[in-house]
């Protein structure tokens, strides 16, 4: 996997994944997330995350209802989490392969493009 730009990133739409396809090095993964503010990278490099910590309820409801949006829009469904009532968490990783593929990349930028949105 080329590393791409978080821009780059946004542009492009996540493509079905049903398997056979190799996931990301740890290498390629910490190369791409370079790219990306403020996700972390599990220690095997199966996953990616990022949490905020919003104002209130409402507002972690509006993020996590945003990311809701362009998931499904992509097909590509991260998981939510939302403890505390305002601490937001969204992991991503491709299941079918068990690991990272591009479209955690693509779809975490999107994301954050989501959350400037909603969160200002």
């Amino acid at each position: 996997m080329d590393v791409q730009s978080a821009t780059e990133l946004t542009t492009k739409k996540c493509k079905p994944c049903e398997g056979g396809v190799e996931p990301c090095t740890l290498d390629e993964a910490r190369e791409q997330l370079r790219q990306l503010e403020g996700w972390e990278l599990s220690e095997d490099g199966k996953w990616i995350a990022k949490t905020w910590r919003v104002k209130n309820f409402a507002e972690a409801m509006r993020l996590l209802n945003a990311v809701a949006e362009v998931a499904e829009e992509d097909g590509h469904h991260p998981d939510l989490h939302l403890t505390g009532f305002r601490n937001v968490r969204i992991e991503l990783t491709t299941h079918a392969i068990k690991g990272l593929s591009e479209n955690d990349f693509i779809l975490a930028a999107k994301i954050d493009q989501v959350a400037k949105t909603v969160l200002g």
